[in-house]
C-alpha cells in the first residue's frame, strides 16, 4: 500500500466538509444523503467512505471546526487589553455571520439535528459548553478591570448574551428584511445599557 499522504488526506477531508456545507444548507441534514455529498466533492459515495464512516461523522466534523474558529476568535480577543471592545467585536462577529444566509441554515440545522440526534447532541453540547466557558471569561476579565459593570454575573449574562446571537440568527433566517447596519447600532445601544450601565463611566 502506498503511505497516505496527510496533506493530501485533509484536503480532501476539507472537499468533503465544504460540499456537505452546500448539501446539508440546501437541502437539510435528513434530505442529503452521502451519495449527494460524494457527487457535490467529485468523488464516489465509496471514496467518500475512506475519510469520512458516515454523514454523522461529516456533521460532527463540521460543528467541530465552527468551535475551532470560534476558539482562534476567542483567543484573539482574550488577547486585547480593551475587554469591552473585545465584546463589541464579538458581537459584530456575530452580526456579520447571521446576515450570512447559509450560516444561519446551517447553525439552525445543526440546532435542529442536535435535539434529535444523542451522538451530535454531545457533540453539540461540549462545543456549545465551551464557548460558552470562554464568553464567561471574556465577561468576567472586563467586569474585574472595570471595563463593564462589575456588578454583573458573568455566568447568567453569558447565557442571555448567547441567547441574543441566537436569536438573531432566527430571524435573519426568518426575516428577508433584517438589515445589519441597522441592526448593529441598535445592538451596540443595548450591550451600553446592559454592561456599561453609568455610560462607561
Amino acid at each position: 500500500m502506498r503511505p497516505i499522504d496527510p496533506v493530501q488526506h485533509q484536503q480532501r477531508r476539507q472537499q468533503i466538509v465544504e460540499a456537505a456545507l452546500e448539501c446539508f444548507a440546501e437541502k437539510g441534514f435528513h434530505r442529503t444523503r452521502t451519495a449527494d455529498i460524494g457527487r457535490r466533492a467529485g468523488m464516489s459515495p465509496g471514496h467518500l467512505f475512506h475519510y469520512f464512516d458516515s454523514k454523522d461523522a461529516i456533521f460532527a466534523e463540521v460543528v467541530e471546526q465552527d468551535r475551532r474558529d470560534a476558539a482562534a476568535h476567542f483567543a484573539a480577543l482574550h488577547a486585547r487589553e480593551d475587554r469591552y471592545g473585545a465584546l463589541l467585536e464579538l458581537a459584530d462577529t456575530v452580526l456579520a455571520l447571521v446576515v450570512q444566509r447559509r450560516y444561519a441554515a446551517l447553525t439552525l440545522e445543526t440546532a435542529a439535528e442536535a435535539l434529535r440526534h444523542p451522538r451530535l447532541a454531545a457533540v453539540f453540547e461540549r462545543d456549545d459548553a465551551l464557548i460558552k466557558a470562554d464568553l464567561e471569561r471574556l465577561l468576567g476579565d472586563a467586569a474585574q478591570h472595570g471595563q463593564i459593570d462589575p456588578g454583573v454575573e458573568p455566568q447568567a449574562l453569558a447565557i442571555w448574551l448567547l441567547a441574543l446571537m441566537e436569536g438573531a440568527l432566527m430571524r435573519a433566517a426568518l426575516d428577508p428584511h433584517f438589515d445589519l447596519a441597522r441592526e448593529r447600532a441598535t445592538l451596540r445601544l443595548l450591550l451600553e445599557r446592559l454592561l456599561r450601565p453609568h455610560g462607561g463611566r
